[in-house]
């Protein structure tokens, strides 16, 4: 029901175009260097075999079912009570293996009712979360869904002392 909720959601709004600074910085990437527009991609299209592919899925679902379970008490109270964790991408440098950006995409949503008319009113936002991983694919993956009590999302990430739910506390 939820990835239905979160597809009806996706297709009533519209995501803002990317701004000019945006278009500005990628025409100058290729300027300088035409290679450029080949440097990165999405992590997932990197892995070689289905092991590392299946732990990267692991990872994000984990992490998606980490944020579900403590939703209600800690980001989903307030103004936006249903967020849904929509994606969670990485970009790999193809140069060098290491992960270059990550970013977590949540929605939320909240209705009002105008009492003149009964028409309801929906206030839509998206919430953009960088997480700061860094190093490999596969020594975030080791890191993060290494045994024990707790799940990816409360792990330290690698090279720092920052859990993703700490990061995830200053942008939602």
């Amino acid at each position: 029901m939820r990835h239905l909720i979160a597809f009806m959601f996706l297709t009533l709004s519209c995501s803002p175009a990317p701004s000019s600074n945006d278009n500005e910085r990628n025409a100058a990437d290729l300027q300088t260097d035409p290679a450029a527009a080949y440097s990165y991609q999405d992590v997932e299209e990197t892995f070689t075999n289905e092991l590392d592919q299946t732990r990267w899925f692991d990872l994000v679902h984990g992490l998606q079912n980490d944020f579900d379970d403590i939703c209600g008490d800690t980001f989903c109270e307030g103004d936006f009570t249903n967020l849904a964790s929509m994606s969670f991408r990485c970009s790999v440098s193809v140069r060098t293996g290491q992960l270059k950006s990550c970013l977590w995409l949540f929605a939320g949503s909240y209705e009002t009712v105008t009492p003149s008319t009964g028409n309801v009113r929906p206030v839509a936002k998206f919430f953009r979360c960088a997480i700061p991983l860094q190093g490999t694919p596969a020594a975030v993956m080791d890191a993060l869904l290494a045994p024990g009590d707790r799940g990816p999302l409360w792990r330290p990430i690698p090279g720092t002392t920052q859990s993703i739910y700490e990061v995830l506390g200053g942008c939602l």
